[in-house]
């Protein structure tokens, strides 16, 4: 019965749903800049009498919408993320993922005045970019949550995994300029300190983890070839499963930096160039009712998702209360992340349809947390235990 309830909501709600999920797929907007789709969330929130609060947390893009049944209860949280990418705009599928956290929150808002609890839905901006989600972990906005959920589109349905720890560093050589041809050893290569540091760390790859990410450009290279570059600026992107072998990562490219720095002789200055995030934690239990739920919305397959190889802001949230990012099917085909084609996809009748049963998965699995205060007990010990 409950689940014949849930889905009749989630189809009361479904023109309402794509129509927001289209409207922030037409007007794509870069992270922290999602003005147009956080306000399209919070006015759909709004009119289901969610308390709003945006700007949040001295984020302008962000927001917290609240339902409040007056009975204890468990408070669950859906994250919402609608920024987009540089260029091919919802590449990733922000644009769906905000919609279902926002459709799941509407739906359990209409069934917790029977069963009681709380619902907050958080719009989480910049996870391309600036990790609104550590902001928001750093500032104790989910000190009172007893569950964190959010499903990612995706190819197929997979089950939360793990996700690597990330930290963007850049680094900035300063030489001297110099007429490459006619005075070249009065110069001092900025551009020679940028490559090197390539150099010490391709060398250094043999010894590291399989978990291990480093990976850069040359962002500032020098003006013109006939003369020495004396400004020079290189970004990497380092990632582990860990924190603790993030941050040896961290110091063995640290110290590739300036030792190329040392031998070109320039000055050497590095910066996090943007904010660095934490590995994602998935709650087993949490996951497993998750699953369970989805597969009675008539999902056959969940599949495992074992392998680390992005990052997500989503780890903060983590590491403060339990949580869990599952992806959902958006397409029949497969489809590589951040491309056209899987832009596209997000509109897809496919997407609509899978979308409903990852917002029905949602709401199940919050109302057995709220009905069954044993798995929450289950959920919040393995979460005291989580780095053991």
């Amino acid at each position: 019965m409950e689940l014949n309830i849930i889905k009749e909501k989630i189809n009361n709600i479904e023109k309402e749903l794509t129509a927001l999920n289209e409207y922030i797929l037409n007007n794509p907007e870069l992270g922290n800049q999602e003005f147009k789709a956080s306000e399209a969330h919070t006015d759909l929130l709004g009119s289901y009498d969610f308390e709003i609060e945006r700007p949040y947390l001295n984020m302008e893009t962000a927001f917290k919408a609240e339902y409040d049944s007056g009975k204890l209860g468990p408070t669950i949280a859906y994250l919402a993320e609608y920024d987009a990418l540089p260029g091919i705009g919802h590449g990733c599928g922000h644009n769906i993922l905000g919609t279902v956290s926002t459709g799941a929150g509407i739906v359990l808002k209409e069934l917790i005045d029977d069963i009681g609890g709380k619902v907050i839905v958080f719009g989480t901006p910049a996870e391309e970019s600036y990790a609104g989600k550590v902001e928001m972990a750093n500032q104790n906005a989910f000190a009172d949550v007893d569950a964190a959920m959010l499903v990612h589109p995706s190819s197929d349905h997979f089950k939360s995994g793990k996700s690597l720890a990330l930290k963007a560093i850049k680094f900035t050589y300063r030489g001297k300029t110099s007429h490459a041809s006619a005075s070249p050893e009065e110069g001092i290569n900025a551009l020679d300190a940028a490559i090197n540091t390539f150099n010490n760390i391709n060398a250094m790859r043999e010894h590291l983890r399989k978990d291990a990410r480093i990976h850069g450009i040359i962002s500032n290279g020098g003006e013109a070839a006939n003369i020495v570059p004396d400004l020079a600026a290189a970004n990497f992107y380092i990632r582990a499963e860990t924190k603790s072998y993030l941050n040896q990562l961290e110091e063995k490219l640290i110290n590739s930096a300036k030792g190329a720095s040392l031998a070109a002789g320039t000055e050497l200055e590095n910066s996090y160039y943007e904010t660095p995030c934490l590995n994602l934690i998935t709650n087993q239990k949490l996951s497993e009712t998750y699953i369970s739920n989805i597969k009675k919305l008539g999902v056959k397959e969940v599949y495992d998702n074992d392998e680390a190889t992005g990052s997500t802001d989503a780890g903060d949230v983590s590491h403060v209360c339990p949580t869990i990012q599952p992806y959902f099917a958006i397409s029949e085909n497969e489809l590589t992340g951040h491309s056209r084609e899987f832009r596209d996809a997000t509109k897809s009748e496919y997407a609509y349809q899978e979308m409903k049963k990852a917002i029905g998965a949602l709401v199940l699995t919050a109302v057995d947390i709220i009905k069954k205060p044993e798995l929450l007990k289950e959920i919040k010990e393995e979460f005291a235990n989580r780095y053991k």
